[in-house]
């Protein structure tokens, strides 16, 4: 997509700055180096006023690079950026706020031990004297949150806030130094569904008012839900940019790999004719469970679909004894395992994906090679002191499987992608040869090419053997890597599908029934 701009002498900071809300920005050949990787190439792309326009790609397709490259955070090595056909100098994100453009990384920038308001007008606030006028800082708080709609108290600390309402005191922030353009760079990564229905809104009544905001991001039915126009990069360039309407799924993923979407699942094997069951529950009754059973079978992946509160993930947590039983019992191999706790099914060989890195699986300021030899200690430890020769050798094969740089084994886990940190996950879990993986939500969060890798890593594992219950909330990912799947409603099994009768459609319909079936064992 060519922008053709009429260049006049650049608008430099101190100025009156140009109208974004009338004019939007240009980016003329945008270009940016990191040594001999090209991370922009010839980027020329327009961000019409008042639109919701979102950027996606594969980590290092360049996403978050040009956002920062718009925020004032990196200068690029040619090209410019124009507002009203003049070229603007944006050599810090302090000047870019000062041409109206604010930024909202992904990771919520507040002072916790401030108070919202305090947050919102940090280094803006109205002085006389020198010193903060505080009645004129508690009437603009009043103004600002009045035309918000938000329902924020201006005295609370930050840090007593979930980290929805922390993203509203970060839109709060940029509406106070009357920003035209807000860059959100994935700003639902960490939410929960309904946090992000929340955030939506707030992004619409952003719009709504004139504010053009640039979403950064992953999720492709977000992205299809919420932007006006979406552009997709790849290996630095611009594939296309369209209005989303002309979008599907399908088109983007194949957009943003540049192959069909076919090819992002590994070829699905036959259903093994084991009869070996490694992992099995029988008449689980626990909290969102009601008498449920399943078994896995040796090299076989098992999926489970549901809607929320349909007790999927309780099933993946009760199969690996985080969630207590009422009655029922759990087998692994064959063998029961009493009153079960994560520490016997560790100790009987089975693993778990769970369903949140950050809250229930990473040690995020810990480095990579102790994330992911924690669950082996004993092996690579002697008299209690870790042999790092032998740490460094456990983990070597299993992170070059994975496609982690072994260069980078001792950074803090919190510095990788999020696929990259789902793939330390799967490097812990494979550190102990597990018999049997339970995999809940496996790639949530984390963009179509790390996807790829988790399922060859799936397929791999079913194949050398492993029992793996696969348990998202992706029904595409169950069809494509699952051998049966197993529908979840009110804490039971309302349906058990497989071969062609795995459709999205069977799950959905199966998902919202009332009428439970009770056939849970193995299609042969």
């Amino acid at each position: 997509m060519t922008v053709a701009v009429q260049v006049r002498s650049p608008v430099t900071h101190g100025e009156a700055r140009p109208s974004l809300r009338s004019a939007g920005l240009d980016l003329i050949g945008i270009s940016k180096r990191f040594g001999g990787v090209h991370a922009l190439n010839d980027i020329n792309l327009r961000i019409a006023p008042g639109t919701i326009h979102a950027l996606i790609g594969e980590n290092g397709a360049g996403k978050s690079t040009l956002g920062k490259v718009i925020s004032g955070v990196l200068q690029p090595d040619r090209g410019h950026i124009a507002i009203c056909n003049r070229p603007v100098l944006l050599r810090s994100p302090r000047e870019a706020l000062a041409m109206g453009i604010a930024t909202i990384e992904q990771e919520v920038s507040l002072a916790p031990n401030l108070s919202v308001q305090d947050n919102v007008f940090l280094g803006a606030e109205p002085r006389r004297a020198g010193i903060i006028n505080r009645r004129g800082l508690r009437r603009l708080w009043q103004e600002t949150i009045a035309d918000s709609g938000f329902h924020l108290t201006g005295s609370e600390l930050v840090k007593g806030l979930p980290l929805g309402p922390r993203q509203q005191v970060e839109i709060l922030r940029a509406i106070s130094r009357q920003a035209d353009l807000i860059v959100m760079d994935e700003p639902t990564a960490a939410l929960g569904r309904d946090e992000s229905r929340a955030l939506h809104r707030d992004i619409r009544k952003l719009r709504d008012g004139g504010v053009a905001v640039l979403v950064i991001s992953h999720f492709i039915k977000e992205v299809l839900a919420l932007a006006d126009s979406v552009t997709v990069l790849r290996d630095g360039r611009i594939v296309r940019t369209a209005p989303a309407r002309e979008e599907t799924e399908r088109s983007l993923i194949e957009a943003m790999l540049g192959r069909p979407l076919s090819s992002v699942f590994p070829k699905k094997t036959p259903a093994p004719k084991s009869h070996s069951v490694l992992l099995e529950g029988r008449e689980l009754v626990a909290s969102g469970l009601d008498g449920i059973s399943v078994e896995v079978r040796a090299g076989e992946i098992v999926g489970v679909a549901g809607l929320d509160g349909s007790g999927r993930i309780e099933l993946g947590r009760a199969l690996f004894g985080e969630l207590p039983l009422a009655s029922g019992s759990i087998r692994v191999a064959g063998s029961p395992v009493a009153m079960p706790t994560p520490r016997k099914l560790i100790r009987r060989g089975v693993s778990v994906i769970p369903p949140s890195r950050r809250d229930d699986g990473l040690f995020l300021h810990r480095s990579i090679l102790e994330n992911a030899t924690i669950s082996c200690l004993a092996e690579i430890s002697r008299a209690g002191v870790i042999r790092r020769r032998a740490e460094t050798r456990k983990v070597a094969h299993m992170l070059a499987q994975l496609d982690v740089p072994l260069q980078r084994c001792r950074d803090a886990v919190a510095t990788l992608s999020g696929g990259n940190q789902q793939k330390v996950l799967f490097a812990r879990a494979m550190m102990r040869d597990p018999v049997a993986l339970i995999a809940i939500e496996p790639t949530r969060g984390i963009d179509i090419g790390a996807k790829a890798s988790i399922y060859s890593l799936l397929a791999s594992l079913a194949e050398s053997g492993v029992g793996i219950l696969l348990i998202s909330s992706e029904q595409e990912e169950l069809t494509g890597m699952a051998h049966r799947i197993l529908v979840m409603h009110q804490g039971r099994v309302s349906a058990e599908l497989s071969g062609p009768e795995m459709t999205e459609e069977r799950i959905l319909s199966a998902a919202f029934s009332n009428a439970l079936q009770p056939k849970v064992g193995r299609n042969d």
